[in-house]
């Protein structure tokens, strides 16, 4: 916090500082806790009629009553990560978009409209890194009426947390009602260390998601449409390690053990889908899988690597910090007021 000379919390940040990142003590509502001040960190996205809005980076939004404010500073922007790979938000938002194509796509200004049939959020709604071209409020009639064109719901993905990141646009879609349904983070790590986890063997690779990997994905009845996303992106690799011998799961498919899914994009590799069959957790069957994927990116020229984690899976989070890995930033999918949901 801010001290004056005589040693006194000062407020000195004012509606000139919308859009820097401020640290702000106020005065806690009464019975909300046993502090007397609470402390927030974030960008600031608004200051009007005596209330300030200040986006955290989980995405959070909070609003401070200007009268219950006793200290306020412009801080320096997040420190940059001390271990792993160093990349911009747009760098990986751009290579997480290649490695999870649409079907179809449009522009609109540096915005792209995605949609897939509504096979995941990721790959059914708008990226928008930059300018759409068009005032706010028009360029958000043209989404929704391209994916209304379409059965779809509108869906807005943006991030917070780094360098770069969209709080501002966040902040005014939440003032227009759009609703953030589905955060996550994004990790990075470096990706020699991975591969040096484990062996690898009985990971079986191939390029095509056949249906012995498809028995095991989350996802059941995967269509044509979800199979072209799935198989898109520069170099696809599918890992699979297959269970026991005979032995067939509800559906009749063969048994499978664990599969993966890795994306090999310049210098870095993008891991997804990785999941174990229940009865076979704790034996490091996921590792396996990351190290024998990472193993063939190392051989395709990457050298860093990034996935995507829900914030409430703990077992992933730990497995995937004793493997290097670290949040970088967070990223939200805000739904259109008053419109259906969709799978993410």
């Amino acid at each position: 916090m801010e001290f004056s000379a005589a040693g006194r919390l000062e407020v000195r940040i004012t509606t000139a500082d919308v859009g820097k990142r401020v640290s702000v003590r106020r005065l806690s509502e009464a019975g909300v806790s046993g502090e007397k001040f609470t402390d927030t960190v974030g960008v600031l996205t608004s200051w009007t009629d005596g209330v300030l809005l200040i986006t955290r980076k989980s995405g959070e939004s909070v609003h401070v009553a200007e009268s219950t404010l006793v200290a306020g500073k412009v801080v320096p922007a997040a420190p940059a990560r001390r271990r792993g790979p160093a990349a911009s938000y747009e760098e990986l938002a751009r290579a997480a978009a290649r490695s999870w194509r649409p079907v179809e796509s449009e522009r609109l200004g540096a915005w792209e409209l995605r949609a897939a049939g509504g096979f995941t959020r990721r790959a059914n709604s708008v990226l928008p890194l930059g300018d759409p071209g068009l005032p706010l409020d028009e360029a958000l009639t043209a989404v929704r009426r391209w994916y209304g064109e379409r059965g779809l719901p509108a869906y807005v993905q943006t991030a917070t947390g780094a360098a770069g990141t969209q709080e501002s646009l966040c902040a005014e879609l939440e003032r227009r009602g759009w609703v953030r349904e589905v955060t996550a983070e994004v990790w990075t790590g470096p990706l020699a260390p991975v591969a040096d986890l484990a062996e690898g063997t009985g990971v079986v690779l191939s390029r095509e998601a056949d249906e012995t990997w498809l028995a095991r994905y989350q996802r059941k009845g995967v269509s044509e449409v979800a199979l072209r996303v799935l198989e898109s992106g520069p170099s696809v690799w599918f890992a699979t390690v297959p269970g026991a011998e005979g032995a067939v799961d509800a559906d009749g498919a063969g048994d499978v053990a664990a599969i993966g899914r890795c994306v090999v994009d310049g210098r870095w590799a993008s891991f997804a889908a990785v999941e174990v069959d229940p009865a076979q957790r704790r034996r490091g069957l996921a590792t396996a899988v990351m190290a024998a994927l990472a193993r063939r990116a190392l051989d395709e020229g990457a050298s860093a690597a990034w996935l995507q984690v829900e914030t409430d899976n703990a077992g992933a989070r730990a497995l995937y910090a004793g493997m290097g890995f670290a949040a970088h930033h967070a990223y939200h999918h805000y739904r259109e007021p008053a419109a259906a949901g969709a799978d993410r």
